[in-house]
């Protein structure tokens, strides 16, 4: 904690003694809006022209400098699912209902303006991020209608399809819309392979075939209605949606001991979900904001093995839900000052029943049958301030009490109290640049599932469920430099340092099992650099190159061997290239996307090591738009048909004191496939 301190007091002095180069200037605009402040970047849809968008989706793909966070619906509660776009500046009361999705069904037609707001502004909540987009709608009348008919193709002749619609209407506040999509298809859970073992001299013990299969099917409604009610502007939406996954992985020997094993998987699960966001301005410079939410869902799953006349099965029934109330007061006095202060509370719960059985015969497991409940409130507060047109500082805190109780097999509460400060400074030195530090105390959540027993069938593992269980904690310091040029392009620094108490990780439990629980304190670092290229200067016109590069370096000690490691999962090195190019005006738009992210992190078991392993995913694309109304787009995905896999080492007891028993590598392609979209506006 005194390193963070100390940096981050170096990096403000740092910062301060640069305050007296020039500031950029903003276009202005109505006073009620944040694009006439400072850090705060307009773009029209005369931005957008070249590339003609369909969706405000595309839109924000398309923003320089601006990475899409969708946000993350596992999270409970409704602050820390948030991701960093807003729409009219609120963002949508909806967590199954992705971000994505929503962003999906507005029309670039119907789309003001996007504000992009980097480190902050008086009246704007940035849901903890950094940088937020506040997607602005037209207030005409507006009526569409789309239909999509999707479809991939594979080698072998397998056809996934895609139906697609939707109906929108806008007019003013007023706002009506719906949507459907049905899918069957396949992932790279299809396709075939090889597994190897070596013994601990490197020679080869065992050959054989994989041969993987599966399917998912998905159908899913959503439903919004917007008016005004009450003096402020009430909106509904509702989702229910279904899925079913079925896999199946044939071990086929080819040589050495061991015979054939078959394992077979299915999963279904039934969600559905209604959310309440009613906001109203109190006064020209007060505003309230309500938010309900209730998320209901059940799921089923079995998992059977077959191998040599053994069998074994893994079953697990489960509901769960979440009920949430958030309240937000904002107070904004004048330009430079702004507050918000609330509450939150949410309900959440999920009771599951697991059993585990070796040809036929029960094999008990440490918590089996559980119903883990979770009370939890928060309350904040917050202040934004600006000093001068250069500054912008956020102050706030949070603090989150809950309570997690468990019946059924085990009988316990716990009682957490967590205060989460938050300091953030955005400093514009010059046009094109921008220093943004920030210095927070995270804290994590507790998956549900840790406590409950669970099963990876391929591979034989059963893991315990853990009611001994505390959520990680964390300070971070994480600072930031941008430099915009070219109009679009954009080059970025990012730099963070965490240090992490209670690190979740796997520990041996009774029984001879293994499953989730703290193993103590560790460190991380990550850096990554990030840069925006328009290649119309260096002769290719309408063309945007990004790069990222990325490496984190984590650091915990493993409960079992006392030594040094890296984080459970941890991937030391990512990046990523990507292309594309606007022809004629937006008609015509090419593109190829490489993840070059191999490094998969490593899982450290009881008995065994696991890396996992991935070759770099190609992506090749072209789209055309031969009117207004209509895109047709080909995507050519897996192009390298790479393969995947991981590299275990297993040992014949525990890993810190036992010998390794053989090495295994496992390696499985999917095959390239072809994506085919015909979307069409009525």
């Amino acid at each position: 904690m005194k390193t963070i301190l100390t940096a981050g007091a170096a990096f403000c002095a740092l910062m301060t003694g640069a305050a007296q180069a020039q500031v950029i200037q903003t276009p202005t605009a109505d006073p009620s809006s944040v694009q006439g402040q400072q850090g705060v970047l307009v773009f029209t849809p005369d931005f957008f022209a070249s590339s003609s968008p369909n969706t405000a989706l595309d839109m924000i793909a398309r923003l320089p400098g601006f990475a899409f966070n969708p946000g993350d619906s596992g999270t409970r509660g409704f602050a820390g699912a948030a991701g960093n776009v807003l729409i009219d500046g609120d963002r949508p009361a909806a967590k199954s209902d992705g971000l994505e999705g929503v962003l999906r069904r507005i029309s670039a037609d119907s789309v003001e303006r996007i504000e992009l707001i980097r480190g902050g502004a008086p009246g704007i909540d940035m849901q903890g991020q950094t940088v937020v987009a506040n997607v602005v709608l037209k207030r005409t009348v507006t009526t569409e209608r789309v239909l999509e008919t999707n479809a991939y193709f594979y080698p072998d002749g397998y056809v996934g399809p895609i139906l697609a619609g939707q109906w929108s209407r806008r007019e003013g506040e007023n706002q009506t819309e719906a949507s459907f999509s049905t899918t069957t298809d396949r992932t790279d859970g299809t396709g075939d392979g090889f597994r190897r073992r070596y013994d601990v001299n490197g020679a080869l013990i065992q050959d054989a075939d994989l041969v993987l299969w599966d399917r998912f099917r998905n159908a899913r409604v959503t439903g919004a209605v917007q008016r005004t009610v009450g003096g402020g502007r009430l909106r509904v939406n509702g989702l229910l949606n279904w899925q079913n996954n079925e896999n199946e992985q044939d071990l086929l020997i080819r040589s050495g001991p061991g015979t054939d094993s078959f394992n077979i998987e299915e999963n279904s699960d039934l969600e559905g979900e209604v959310g309440v966001n009613w906001s109203r301005d109190l006064s020209p410079r007060t505003s309230l904001e309500l938010t309900a939410l209730q998320r209901y869902g059940a799921e089923d799953y079995v998992g059977d093995s077959a191998s040599a006349g053994q069998t074994s099965t893994f079953t697990a029934d489960s509901t769960g839900g979440e009920s949430i109330a958030r309240g937000v007061l904002r107070f904004r006095p004048n330009d430079r000052w702004a507050y918000e202060t609330g509450g939150e509370v949410a309900y959440n719960f999920l009771d599951s029943d697991t059993a585990y059985s070796e040809n036929g015969v029960p094999v008990p497991l440490g918590n089996a049958s559980v119903k883990v409940e979770e009370l939890r409130g928060e309350v904040f507060g917050q202040a934004t301030w600006r000093p001068s047109d250069r500054w912008t500082i956020e102050a706030g805190m949070r603090v989150e009490v809950s309570e997690i109780s468990q019946s059924g097999d085990s009988d316990l509460s716990k009682s957490f109290v967590y205060p989460k400060p938050r300091v953030q400074a955005t400093f514009t030195p010059a046009p094109g640049h921008q220093f943004r530090i920030r210095l927070e105390r995270e804290v994590g959540q507790l998956d549900f599932g840790d406590f409950v027993a669970s099963a990876d069938i391929d591979v034989g593992d059963v893991e315990a469920g853990n009611p001994d269980l505390e959520p990680h904690k964390a300070w971070v310091l994480q600072g930031v430099y941008e430099r915009r040029f070219w109009d679009e392009g954009v080059f970025d620094v990012t730099y963070s340092h965490s240090e992490v108490e209670d690190v979740v990780d796997l520990i041996p439990l009774t029984g001879g099992f293994e499953g989730v629980g703290n193993i103590g304190d560790g460190t991380s670092d990550f850096f990554q650099l990030r840069l925006t290229l328009p290649t119309t200067r260096l002769g290719v016109p309408g063309g945007r190159l990004i790069l990222r590069g990325s490496w984190s370096w984590t650091e915990v000690i493993d409960p079992l061997t006392g030594e040094a490691r890296r984080f459970q999962g941890n991937q030391y090195f990512g990046c990523g290239i990507d292309f594309n190019q606007d022809l004629a005006g937006g008609r015509w738009t090419w593109g190829l996307q490489h993840g070059c992210n191999v490094d998969r992190g490593s899982r450290f078991r009881i008995r065994e090591v696991r890396e996992g392993y991935a070759e770099p995913f190609v992506t090749v694309w072209g789209q055309w738009k031969p009117d207004d109304r209509t895109t047709l787009r080909v995507d050519l995905g897996n192009a390298t048909d790479r393969a995947t896999g991981y590299d275990r080492v297993i040992y014949t007891g525990p890993r810190d004191v036992s010998p390794v028993a053989f090495r295994e590598v496992r390696r499985t392609q999917m095959s390239p496939w072809l994506f085919v979209q015909v979307r069409r506006t009525f």
